[in-house]
């Protein structure tokens, strides 16, 4: 096994106990929380970067990476959601897309394509690693002076969100035809 795919492997392991730090009865529980899940993402950046440098990308990584990240915004999201921090709606879009390009996905596999990230796919992992670690972290600081950063990061990442599963499909709608 390569150590990008170890990374990717790791990363997921990380997702319970990013939940169970959530739910952890100790002070400070979700800084905590959010530092496993921000120590997750960056494992996203790190296994990636492995992958290309060091000519590791394999099919199970492609395979395995969108579901390591499915499963960090899921479990964050079902979280936020619990908590009363994200509303239904934008939590319905997210999911719901990640679910519609997973099922593209298996489409295209066995027409032999890889549907890989593109730019627009990492942009809106970013922007819902970001609004999730600030609606973890209930918009400190942000909310000090007022800002009101968690309604835009919501705003940003359901956007990213709509415009890339948009593209997926758009750029691959050749799979949908029937033959």
């Amino acid at each position: 096994m390569t150590l990008a795919n170890k990374l990717t492997l790791g990363r997921i392991l990380l997702v319970p106990v990013f939940l169970a730090a959530c739910y952890v009865n100790i002070p400070f529980n979700m800084y905590i929380a959010s530092c496993i899940f921000l120590a997750a993402a960056l494992l996203d950046l790190a296994d990636g970067e492995v992958a290309r440098r060091m000519r590791q990308v394999t099919t199970f990584g492609r395979f395995i990476d969108p579901i390591a990240d499915k499963m960090l915004v899921t479990a964050a999201i079902l979280v936020l959601i619990e908590r009363g921090s994200l509303h239904s709606l934008p939590a319905f879009i997210i999911v719901g897309r990640e679910i519609l390009i997973s099922g593209f996905r298996l489409i295209a596999l066995p027409e032999g394509v890889v549907i890989s990230a593109g730019a627009l796919g990492k942009a809106k992992m970013v922007a819902q690693v970001v609004m999730s670690l600030v609606l973890l972290l209930d918009n400190y600081p942000f909310r000090l002076i007022g800002a009101p950063v968690d309604t835009l990061c919501v705003a940003a990442a359901v956007a990213l969100t709509v415009w890339s599963g948009w593209d997926y499909m758009y750029k691959n709608r050749a799979l949908l035809s029937v033959r």
